[in-house]
């Protein structure tokens, strides 16, 4: 017994920046994109989940490869050996959808932070939410942060227990995940780019990237690139990709059931996802999914508005860093700030928060594809990466990634030009 608990505590030691990258891919975004899929179309998207499973994987693989062996992250990687132009032209795909992105979390947070307590309104919560982030997030060292995020990632455990609050068809799902469901039309298609972006997030990438080059640097390992740091990096993604897989998959059998059978097709705010539950399951159901949202939306908002202050930062060579203290990197934590800042500012446009993180997540599906070649680019080249270069599996994973998202997004925009 203690012989597998020494196991397992080893492993949860090994595990970092996959796990908590894998969590934060299940945001409040992501929740609110799975949840209207589930609402709309039953299970009929079930199958997503087990095809963006290895595409996810082999797209993080390469950038944790890139961030150990270049001792740099995409951004950096990119303005070292590349032209001006194609940095640029990333920085102009990312920002505007990590920005959205952070503000439509802060949102969602405070519109659930208020089902939970009515008397205090909704954009109380996501003033105070970002207030503790910020806090959070200037105030502990890195090694705090890492632990924090990674223990937060328990509280995604409860939509593993949602759907079996509900008497489940057993058949109906096993089809629903193995063979797929298409439908061409406008609506459909958008969910499923939505789906994918969602899934496969470019904040991911940079964020992979940059914490492995943190983490090395925390383990003095930063000098020599073996094949034991390469192996535990794949575990710890594959762990955390394969926890972010679940996660997607059970939010679209919950509301793929109990909303779609329910009669509820059509989700206009984030607490409706929540809110939906109660009548039809109980307030167990609709208690788990509200926290759910609020655990999710800490994890995921330290790793966004992480990921833009170092795309910044690498792009500007200004100093950097989760470990460093505020006055050791001002430019790096400032940026944290007012990403934050005017996150929460988002919150006062009109735009309903349950749209923004739809529109999120079409956007991300729209310009993934352009940053999927370039890392693709970067991992097949000998100068930048040497012997670590792809292997012939992750070149058909990322490949088929690339091809997949290119088509989505381009279906989704004829559609929408020609409708």
């Amino acid at each position: 017994m203690k012989k597998h608990s020494n196991k397992l505590l080893s492993f949860w030691k090994l595990l970092g920046p996959g796990l908590v990258t894998g969590a934060s891919d299940d945001d409040p975004s992501g929740i609110a994109t799975y949840s209207q899929a589930g609402a709309a179309y039953g299970l009929s998207t079930l199958w997503t989940s087990i095809v963006a499973f290895p595409l996810m994987a082999a797209i993080q693989q390469m950038c944790a490869r890139i961030g150990l062996v270049t001792g740099h992250g995409l951004t950096g990687t990119l303005k070292k050996h590349y032209p001006r132009p194609i940095l640029y032209l990333m920085l102009l795909f990312s920002f505007p959808a990590i920005v959205m992105n952070i503000g439509a979390d802060i949102a969602g947070m405070g519109a659930v932070g208020n089902l939970l307590f009515p008397a205090i309104d909704a954009t109380y919560f996501s003033v105070v939410f970002t207030i503790i982030l910020l806090g959070l997030i200037i105030y502990l060292p890195y090694l705090k942060i890492a632990s924090v995020l990674k223990y937060l990632c328990i509280v995604m455990l409860v939509y593993f227990i949602v759907p079996f609050l509900y008497e489940q068809d057993l058949m109906k799902i096993f089809k629903a995940t193995f063979i797929p469901t298409l439908k061409f039309n406008k609506e459909f298609i958008a969910i499923l780019v939505g789906i994918l972006g969602t899934t496969i997030s470019p904040y991911l990438f940079f964020w992979q990237a940059s914490v492995e080059v943190e983490e090395m640097q925390h383990k003095k390992k930063h000098l020599m690139v073996n094949k034991k740091i390469i192996h535990d990096m794949k575990e710890d993604v594959d762990f955390g990709m394969t926890f972010s897989g679940f996660v997607m998959y059970f939010i679209i059998l919950t509301t793929g059931t109990v909303l779609f059978n329910g009669g509820i097709h059509q989700i206009d705010t984030v607490e409706q996802a929540a809110m939906a539950l109660k009548p039809l399951v109980g307030n167990l159901a609709y208690l788990l999914f509200a926290i759910g949202v609020i655990g999710t939306g800490f994890i995921a908002i330290p790793v966004l508005s992480g990921c833009l202050s170092y795309i910044f930062t690498e792009t500007f060579g200004w100093k950097e860093g989760l470990d460093k203290k505020f006055h050791e990197a001002k430019a790096f934590y400032v940026i944290i700030a007012i990403s934050l800042i005017f996150g929460l500012s988002l919150n006062y446009v009109g735009i309903s928060p349950i749209k923004a993180l739809i529109y999120t997540a079409i956007l991300y599906g729209l310009t993934a594809p352009v940053l999927i070649a370039i890392i693709l680019h970067i991992s097949n080249n000998k100068k930048i990466m040497g012997k670590n270069v792809n292997g012939r599996t992750s070149n058909v994973l990322g490949f088929t990634a690339l091809i997949i998202m290119t088509v989505a997004a381009a279906i989704l925009v004829y559609l929408q030009l020609s409708g």
